[in-house]
């Protein structure tokens, strides 16, 4: 009777790093240094993949802008990544809940703990693209190998309902490279523990997803200058952000802050735009409306 199906992947992340070959021997503090050492490659690794990156927020914002959502898939540490990054984004901007879609192999359970042999299902990572992905779409793929099948049977059931697609890896080389608009190949090496990827490889494609869901939000409209405003008020610090937000970008000072979000039914960039422009609230709402919620240019509209 023959065992399960065994695949030995060659990826980068799978290799000995010589640095760590007597971590076991080694004091705490000196594992922890050689653990912080091999960290800090990490944003250099991030910066030189910055331009396909750039690529991946114009496919998303023309996707937004037209209706459609963006999609991540993952396994293990790299789908959680996915799911992270994309529940931080509406109380961050203010964002639509669909605009970003995790999917994580195994499901929910996956989140909290292991599911045997998820990410080994491509019918399952197709099927599941097939079920929500429409024309229009950007897939992103998160797999530290580059050949995770859930996450690969996903991209291609998403590319041919006609979905524009790319691949986040710690693999510059992954085959599946070639089968995806966007190739994000982060060369972070070996690990320090082998294999490890919820180590490097999970920081880099947290890095990246955090500056690609970031600089989404920025084009389309979601800060102004380097300030969050669309956030959306779910507690009391919150609540008092936005008051402190509207008196950096305005330099008025709290109670006409206040008033004027009080007046504005607690929406801070109409709030911001009445205060900058000094128009009225029905006036800057409008010129909101007429401006696709972009600030810059409902100011302009109004002086």
């Amino acid at each position: 009777m023959s065992g399960p199906e065994v695949v030995r992947v060659a990826a980068p992340t799978e290799r000995r790093n010589p640095a760590s070959l007597d971590l076991d021997l080694l004091p705490t503090r000196d594992v922890l240094q050689l653990i912080n050492d091999a960290d800090r490659t990490v944003p250099g690794v991030v910066a030189d993949v910055l331009d396909p990156v750039v690529v991946a927020v114009d496919l998303a914002v023309e996707a937004l802008r037209s209706g459609g959502r963006v999609h991540y898939f993952g396994a293990g540490t790299s789908g959680r990544v996915g799911v992270v990054d994309a529940a931080e984004l509406p109380p961050t901007f203010g964002s639509p809940v669909g605009w970003f879609c995790p999917h994580l192999a195994g499901g929910r359970d996956a989140m909290w703990g292991a599911v045997e042999d998820a990410e080994d299902d491509v019918a399952a990572g197709a099927t599941e693209a097939g079920d929500c992905v429409r024309a229009g779409d950007l897939v992103v793929g998160l797999a530290a190998s580059g050949r995770t099948p859930y996450v690969l049977g996903a991209l291609r059931a998403a590319r041919a309902l006609g979905a524009r697609t790319a691949l986040v890896a710690a693999d510059p080389h992954a085959a599946a490279r070639a089968e995806v608009d966007v190739f994000v190949g982060l060369d972070t090496g070996p690990e320090v523990v082998t294999g490890s990827t919820r180590m490097k490889a999970a920081s880099a494609q947290k890095l990246v997803l955090h500056a690609f869901s970031t600089t989404v939000m920025v084009r389309l409209g979601r800060v102004y200058s380097n300030l969050m405003i669309d956030m959306s008020a779910t507690n009391a610090k919150l609540r008092g952000r936005m008051i402190s937000i509207l008196m950096e970008a305005t330099g008025c000072p709290e109670a006409d802050c206040t008033r004027a979000l009080t007046a504005a039914d607690g929406d801070l960039k109409t709030a911001l735009v009445s205060l900058v422009s000094g128009a009225a609230v029905t006036e800057a709402r409008a010129a909101l409306a007429r401006s696709h919620q972009q600030v810059r240019e409902a100011l302009a509209l109004l002086t």
